[in-house]
């Protein structure tokens, strides 16, 4: 007899086969479900595609160009290349606008009056507006696959996301228990609406009109008004959405470089007039001279007071606490009628600017100082309704030989020597047609006022204001040429070894 070991181990041998073959069959029966499911996903994201598949010429692109010629001239070059590679797709071409071609109203720029005229134009045939600046640059294969992701039949506002690392004046201290929470878009790396919100936003706007109240800060005023107090939209980040070309994944991109146009315009044909008062003149003009006054070519400091160990020129015109309009249209008299009569340009500052005026020479060598210029950080007030545009005085305000000519032969002036000087002034181009040509390297706060994100792709021209911070730090950590502060470092390592 074999043993009783032997025999049972026969006898389970079937049912080993019986188990292994149920297992098999389970396996089968688990990856057909799998295939099925691998399948069914696929369909659906097919179906995804087939629903959200658009075309170029269901884009509209609006560049948000400005009159200038320098900024004509770039706009044209944007949208060139859209043009071009809409032809190399062998698609039928989308449109592209010219913010400043759409129409003469003075607030076109702040983009929700214009609204209403997309929604009538392009709303049967388009799905998306998408907003860019003339400096953005846009893979239109890429965007194509980024837009398709999101469904153009419901209510979208794309983006890259920017927020307030801290509470700050130019957004009004809004959301200042947590700024981080609200988003709104970098306007340099394109942003979209699709035009289901464009049309419910037109239907706000025709019921409710803007307020007429100031414009301070684009995209972040754009933002609060689609988010309609939580009632409406926040920001979907994008992304794809890039200002430094981070991947190819990236459909748009920014180039950070400061704009230069042949030669920069020399030191000398710039006129650097800074507004100052007694009570400055001991706290202020010195960081003034320890910072940015050395790269003047020329440059004069206009006061209440004549202190001649600046030395500061008394205009005649008493100190106000409040605008500066009357000392400001001395200043411009003063430039055009009394002296400096070859000097092209004249920049007037704050005795709290911190300005870099070799980067300004660059930027300045891309604008006809035989134009009416008038350059700065553009604000609006009463857009709305009517208003006007502005270049924000904190920032430094560039004017043209041309634009102060015409202006002063305009006999418009200020209702009061304390009248808001900047103010005053884009009231008055305003009058005359001439636009404020705005430049986003000027800056009417400090940096901390800014996202890092923001200013990381930017080559800024100034500052302002000194609350609370180092302004010598700030104006060598933002401003200063290399080799400036190089010879700074240098001289302070020079300085320690003496001591």
């Amino acid at each position: 007899m074999r043993p009783p070991a032997r025999r049972g181990r026969r006898l389970a041998l079937p049912t080993l086969l019986s188990l292994l073959t149920c297992s098999l069959a389970l396996a089968l029966v688990s990856e057909d479900v799998k295939k099925e499911a691998k399948q069914s996903k696929n369909l659906e994201k097919s179906d995804i595609s087939k629903k959200n598949d658009i075309d170029l010429k269901e884009i509209v692109f609006v560049i948000q160009s400005q009159s200038n010629s320098f900024h004509v001239k770039k706009a044209e070059q944007l949208k060139q290349s859209i043009l071009k590679q809409s032809a190399d797709l062998t698609q039928e071409m989308p449109t592209v606008l010219l913010l400043h071609q759409l129409a003469q109203q003075e607030g076109a720029w702040t983009i929700l009056p214009l609204l209403p005229h997309f929604s009538v134009m392009y709303s049967r045939n388009s799905s998306w507006i998408f907003f860019c600046e003339e400096e953005t640059r846009i893979q239109i294969i890429q965007l194509l696959e980024t837009l398709r992701r999101y469904d153009p039949s419901k209510e979208w506002f794309l983006g890259k996301a920017l927020h307030d690392e801290e509470s700050t004046i130019i957004h009004h201290y809004a959301f200042s228990e947590n700024p981080t929470v609200f988003k709104y878009p970098d306007l340099a790396a394109g942003w979209a609406l699709s035009i289901p919100l464009v049309n419910k936003l037109t239907k706000r706007l025709k019921s409710e009109s803007l307020k007429s109240d100031f414009t301070i800060d684009l995209k972040h005023e754009i933002a609060l008004y689609i988010w309609d107090g939580g009632d409406g939209l926040p920001l979907t980040p994008v992304p794809e959405f890039c200002t430094d070309r981070v991947g190819s994944s990236c459909a748009t991109s920014f180039q950070s470089s400061l704009p230069l146009c042949g030669n920069p315009v020399k030191k000398e044909d710039i006129f650097v007039a800074v507004k100052t008062c007694k009570k400055f003149h001991g706290d202020r003009i010195p960081i003034v001279k320890q910072t940015w006054a050395g790269q003047a070519g020329r440059l004069e400091y206009y006061s209440d007071y004549a202190d001649s160990s600046i030395p500061t020129v008394d205009l005649g015109i008493p100190n106000t606490d409040r605008g500066h309009c009357g000392k400001t249209f001395a200043i411009l008299e003063r430039f055009l009628n009394h002296s400096h009569d070859k000097i092209p340009w004249l920049v007037i500052v704050d005795d709290d600017t911190l300005i870099s005026i070799s980067r300004l020479r660059h930027l300045l060598s891309c604008y006809d100082a035989r134009e009416p210029v008038f350059l700065g950080e553009r604000y609006g007030y009463g857009l709305g309704t009517g208003g006007y545009s502005y270049v924000t005085g904190g920032g430094g305000m560039v004017f043209s030989r041309e634009a102060i000519r015409r202006l002063l032969a305009s006999k418009c002036r200020c209702y009061s020597n304390d009248a808001p000087d900047d103010m005053v002034l884009g009231m008055c181009f305003s009058g005359l047609g001439i636009p404020v040509t705005h430049s986003p390297l000027f800056h009417q706060a400090r940096p901390v006022d800014y996202p890092k994100d923001y200013l990381s792709h930017q080559v800024p021209v100034s500052f302002h204001k000194h609350w609370n911070i180092d302004p010598v730090k700030v104006y060598f950590t933002w401003l200063a040429p290399a080799e400036e502060d190089r010879a700074r470092q240098q001289s302070r390592r020079g300085l320690k070894e003496e001591l």
